[in-house]
């Protein structure tokens, strides 16, 4: 079993906001997205959802045109059909478009479906435009472009209108405390970074000609995104908004009534302090994103802990790293990252 890697964007090293709101739909608003670990970036296809261990895969391809006509879709379609042709198996192939013209769907309401809502005359031209469009490819043999094949392949095809916008795409990815959802631009913001985190991805290497043996072979090369890493970056960025002369956790009350009272003001202060530090050194950022990963895993795999059980379980090292902290701005710290989350 071999893959060889053919048309990755090499001349477009950007993610589009298509490609990305592509990325969030897989990862959030799908009945199977639960399952879905990894996102690879431009390697097999646009994107390519990867399970966690790399088994069990879905193909993502993105058009971002808002009114692509049935033989345009046919040919944005060429990717998806040489990957269903190739040796690896994908539970799922995905054409992501923007829009489409209003000759395509028989209900035109629904904005997730299969061929059983393409009405049969723009059906006839989506296979029109895959056909010309493989013949045009030297990546698929004219042999593999039979009616059989590509019928069985359109049955296997799910299409999605985007119908969202930026700031929905960013407030499904992780359950927040409806306290601290921030304000539309604040999410278009956090979009905006998670497609520059995905284009960064595509600027590591060129995989064009690359041959995979197996599908996981494609997780060596660092061109993906995991559920987790975006979720991190998704709560740091939310949680980060208002650091100092930010209101008391209320996880952290406990531990705050326990101190003298005229000291407790400064003690805030001084945590909050703390925790800009921390934010803010550039040369230690490895160790703060580690320890904000932890606590995060620690939170959610134990959503009954209390701050203190946080603590003690906390890596004794990774606490150690993270010169800014003491044992009271940490704790501040963990319930910061507690009262975020609607657990």
């Amino acid at each position: 079993m071999t893959y060889i890697v053919k048309s990755s964007e090499r001349l477009r090293p950007t993610a589009s906001e298509t490609e990305t709101k592509a990325l969030l739909y897989l990862m959030n608003f799908r009945e199977d997205s639960d399952e879905v670990y990894y996102f690879v970036v431009d390697f097999l296809n646009d994107l390519t959802g990867m399970c966690k261990m790399a088994d069990k895969m879905w193909d993502v391809q993105s058009k971002g045109a808002k009114n692509s006509s049935p033989k345009m879709i046919g040919k944005e379609l060429v990717t998806l059909y040489k990957n269903y042709m190739s040796d690896f198996e994908f539970s799922c192939f995905i054409l992501f478009l923007g829009g489409v013209s209003n000759t395509v769907r028989k209900d035109n309401n629904i904005n997730s479906f299969d061929v059983s809502n393409v009405e049969v005359s723009a059906l006839e031209k989506i296979i029109e435009g895959l056909k010309e469009e493989c013949k045009s490819k030297t990546y698929i043999n004219d042999a593999e472009i039979t009616d059989d094949k590509i019928n069985d392949f359109l049955s296997k095809i799910y299409f999605v209108i985007d119908d969202k916008e930026k700031s929905e795409y960013v407030k499904k990815i992780i359950r927040l405390n409806p306290l601290i959802i921030p304000k539309d631009e604040v999410l278009v913001a956090i979009f905006n970074e998670i497609m520059n985190t995905q284009s960064g991805k595509k600027n590591i290497r060129i995989v064009e000609d690359i041959t995979l043996s197996l599908p996981n072979d494609a997780i060596s090369y660092g061109r993906h995104l995991t559920v987790t890493e975006i979720k991190i970056l998704v709560l740091n960025r939310i949680l980060t908004q208002e650091v100092v002369g930010g209101k008391l956790p209320i996880s952290f009350i406990p531990i705050y009534f326990k101190y003298p009272e005229e000291k407790r003001k400064n003690l805030l202060e001084d945590c909050q302090l703390d925790f800009s530090k921390a934010l803010f050194d550039t040369s230690s950022q490895d160790d703060y994103w580690k320890l904000f990963e932890e606590v995060y895993r620690l939170i959610t795999n134990n959503p009954n802990d209390d701050i203190n059980e946080i603590f003690n379980k906390l890596d004794k090292d990774l606490k150690n790293r993270c010169r800014h902290f003491n044992v009271l701005s940490l704790k501040y710290f963990i319930s910061k990252i507690k009262d975020g989350l609607e657990l």
